[in-house]
């Protein structure tokens, strides 16, 4: 790995770090999700990246990939507030995650899930197995009486690669593939009062280009413009309606069906169980050492 490269991983990590820290102190009672959302993307620009995807908070049963839309009237109240990061600097990501419970009933649960990720993080080497790291996980969530979700998992970090190998399981899928030098990756543990398994469910608001090629229509051709600058990063529906207006819509609309277009739906714990998640990123450089980058 490149040292440029190298300290633009540790430059990302440190700023999602700093804007997640930030976010944290706007999850409060009576705060607006929408307005939280904006201004931790506007901090993490301020501070010299730029998201790697769109900011999400997932309350109760949502595990992930919700992100605000214009008209999100949600108001901080009573929920299990989970906020998502990335940041990137020329293409290097920094991917971090913490929990709040607004409601004073499910700490243990936060708990279950920041622990597994300190367990996790205690074990990582070079030769480390990716099913080791599953099964910590795994044994700390079951020991504090909650069940991991299955089918979530961490993920590799390449750059403008948001989810690349390795897959970091939350489980001990039997994976003998081992953690190597130049590795980029974030753990992810999620923990849930419910079955562990979460399903798609709802309007997608995140969005990916993964098919790129011409288009007839001036309005698509200039919205795909647009999608272009974020390097085939995940996006959110809202960057492009509030700099568009409702000529999203169509543009997107018409991305759909021509099959250029990733959507992403909001993952629900499939028995409507309550879900936290903890997450740091780490890199091993090419010497062997381990950077948890988004340690604050």
């Amino acid at each position: 790995m490149e040292e440029e490269v190298k300290n633009n991983y540790i430059k990302a990590g440190k700023i999602s770090a700093e804007a997640l820290e930030y976010g944290k102190s706007l999850i409060k009672k009576g705060n607006s999700l929408l307005d939280a959302t904006e201004l931790i993307e506007k901090k993490i620009l301020e501070l010299g990246g730029r998201p790697a995807f769109p900011v999400q908070f997932s309350c109760n049963e949502i595990a992930a990939h919700f992100c605000a839309e214009d008209d999100d009237k949600t108001i901080f109240g009573e929920q299990v507030v989970s906020l998502d990061l990335g940041v990137h600097v020329d293409g290097a990501i920094g991917d971090n995650a913490y929990t709040i419970d607004l409601s004073g009933r499910y700490d243990e649960l936060v708990k279950a899930a920041q622990k597994a990720l300190e367990e996790a993080l205690k074990i990582i080497n070079v030769g480390t197995e990716l099913r080791e790291i599953g099964k910590v996980i795994n044994d700390t969530i079951r020991g504090y009486g909650y069940n991991p979700v299955r089918n979530l998992s961490g993920h590799g970090l390449n750059l403008y690669n948001i989810h690349d190998k390795p897959t970091i399981p939350n489980i001990d899928d039997g994976n003998k593939t081992k953690l190597q030098k130049g590795m980029a990756f974030a753990v992810e543990p999620f923990a849930t009062t419910g079955s562990g398994v979460v399903v798609e469910k709802g309007l997608p608001a995140v969005f990916m280009l993964e098919h790129p090629r011409n288009v007839r229509s001036p309005i698509t051709r200039e919205i795909l413009g647009e999608i272009a600058s974020y390097d085939g990063l995940p996006f959110g529906k809202r960057w492009l309606t509030r700099k568009f207006g409702a000529k999203a819509n169509f543009a997107l609309r018409e991305l759909i069906q021509l099959g250029m277009i990733r959507l992403f739906p909001p993952l629900v714990e499939s028995s409507k169980g309550i879900v936290t998640q903890a997450e740091h990123s780490v890199l091993i450089d090419d010497g062997g050492e381990i950077i948890v980058l988004t340690k604050a």
